[in-house]
């Protein structure tokens, strides 16, 4: 891969599956021309998504204790789709394409924007994690080690895309 060939992980989070628009956003991001290098519908351990949200992300350190454990509560009433995306600027493309954390401010035309309204003082309100229906990769060094830790290697596939010399200039 080239310096700007990048992997990124996204999580199809329960609220997407359970709405039934999973396909839909997926569908998105292979519009833009970016490649499904790895997918998997999963149901984690407390465990996995520990290590998920703070080993690699810190949400605790960020956050604090109280939206990690909503989080992770929210995480788990139902199966997640983990999904690897490969393209140009991988992980920059899918940030502007999936929108803010908070739906309400999610503009239209981003995944949250577009299927999405909570706020985070809702969430509060209610006790809950936010049903914003997808994680996506912060930079290029947490979606290395977001990519290693859900996907073994060979989980990962690369193949030719039939419209990769037109996307990637290449």
């Amino acid at each position: 891969m080239s310096s700007t060939i990048e992997r990124t992980l996204i999580l199809l989070k329960p609220d997407a599956l359970q709405r039934g628009i999973a396909g839909e956003i997926i569908t998105r991001f292979e519009r833009v021309g970016l490649k499904i290098v790895g997918i998997k519908m999963v149901s984690p351990s407390k465990e996995h998504y520990h290590t998920h949200y703070e080993t690699i992300s810190k949400m605790i350190t960020r956050r604090g204790q109280k939206a990690f454990d909503v989080t992770l509560d929210f995480m788990m009433i139902g199966p997640v789709i983990a999904v690897v995306l490969e393209g140009v600027e991988a992980v920059g493309e899918v940030r502007k394409m999936v929108g803010a954390t908070e739906p309400k401010e999610a503009m239209p035309g981003t995944v949250r924007g577009d299927y999405a309204h909570i706020s985070f003082s809702h969430a509060d309100v209610v006790n809950s994690g936010i049903p914003n229906l997808i994680h996506a990769s912060g930079d290029s060094d947490e979606a290395k080690q977001e990519v290693a830790h859900w996907f073994s290697e060979d989980e990962l596939f690369n193949y030719d895309h039939a419209y990769e010399t037109l996307i990637r200039g290449a």
